[in-house]
């Protein structure tokens, strides 16, 4: 007797683990690739468009806007491959994913915190109900 239910699970991604070759080379292409853009975006991205506003503040805060939500696309991105490479069973793919996520997170988390802190409504000094 043939056993017609083993050729249906082995199209399935998550039937077998993916070997280990592939997963290192996905995992360290992907993991560079993710830390390039970051750097290329930083450097490109923001820096040329704050040199390329000259000073005009509305210019600068709309590059930083820019970055900062190009960088949350990003995130959405890195933990969207995560997840598919979860499903296929790439082990060493996630953790690279997950350690890329925690980079664009912490790039993220910094160019907010930056944008809150110069950001600051000047009639408030101290904390109060009216502030």
């Amino acid at each position: 007797m043939t056993n017609s239910f083993g050729a249906a699970q082995r199209w399935r991604p998550w039937s077998h683990p993916t070997p280990r070759g592939v997963d290192l080379a996905f995992a360290i292409s992907l993991f560079l690739l993710v830390t390039v853009w970051l750097v290329l975006d930083w450097v490109f991205g923001l820096g040329m468009a704050v040199w390329a506003a000259q000073g005009d503040q509305s210019q600068i805060d709309a590059a930083d806007l820019a970055h900062i939500r190009r960088t949350q696309v990003l995130l959405v991105v890195v933990l969207t491959v995560a997840i598919l490479a979860g499903i296929n069973r790439a082990w060493r793919t996630v953790v690279a994913q997950v350690l890329a996520a925690l980079l664009v997170g912490a790039v993220l988390m910094a160019a907010q915190h930056q944008w809150d802190t110069s950001h600051t409504s000047p009639g408030c000094i101290r904390y109060a109900a009216h502030c």
